[in-house]
This record gives structure tokens, sequence and C-alpha cells, in this order.
């Protein structure tokens, strides 16, 4: 999928489908880009997307003055995957053994996930108490 992340970037709207390819290789993405008008390659700023390598060759190749950066959903997901090792680690630094129930990290595991704007009262408290 290539979506247009114009409207979230800038908060004019939701981001908008430009195309749905077939196959997930450098080449298929490469030959997407080079099909384009070149007005519209230069217009491109920044290309958002996963892990896959094969897309950053691709823009560094066909776009070469875009900045690649990871998407956010991709992005949020590595930094929550490093949270909970970290937490699983202390967890096991403190204590001697994988995380039980009634033990303050592995009852919080759910909450460090939490945006801190949705945080309520209690799960703020929980989430300050844990750093005490």
């Amino acid at each position: 999928m290539i979506v247009d992340l114009i409207g979230i970037r800038e908060g004019t709207g939701p981001a908008r489908l430009l195309d749905m390819v077939e196959g997930r290789s450098k080449q298929t993405f490469k030959t997407w880009l080079a099909d384009r008008p070149g007005a519209w390659r230069d217009a491109v700023e920044v290309v958002a997307m996963d892990r896959f390598a094969g897309f950053k060759t691709a823009t560094a190749e066909e776009l070469p003055d875009a900045v690649a950066v990871m998407d956010p959903f991709h992005g949020a997901f590595l930094a929550g995957d490093a949270l909970d090792r970290c937490r699983r680690w202390v967890q096991q630094a403190i204590h001697g053994h994988r995380g039980r129930r009634g033990d303050p990290l592995y009852s919080a595991r759910r909450t460090l996930h939490t945006g801190a704007d949705l945080l309520t009262g209690p799960r703020t408290e929980r989430t300050l108490s844990l750093s005490a």
C-alpha cells in the first residue's frame, strides 16, 4: 500500500490511499516510483516506511532528496518492544524471576504502553510509583 500522509502531517485530514501494488520488493516499489511524473517525485520530501531495507534502498535510488523515516506504527511498535524487554530485564534483576501476578512491573505492563494523555489518575500514579 502506498499512502499519502500529508493530511496527517499537516493536521488537515486523514491519510489518503495512493495505490495498492502487488508484491513486496525493492524492485516493485522502485518501479512504482519510477512510473510517477518527475514533478511528483521532486515534490516528495519524506517517505515513511516499515523496516524493510528494500523500501529504503528504492527510495534512495528514485527519490535521492527525500528523507526516509520509519512510519509511526512501526516506530511505536519497536519502542514498545524495547520497553517490554527492559521491563522484563528489570523484573528479573530485582526479583530473580519472571513477572508474576502481584509483581508491580508485571501488573503495570499494559499501563506502560498507554499514552500519557490517555492515562487515568490511578494509572498515572501507578506509573509514577514504578520509578520510586
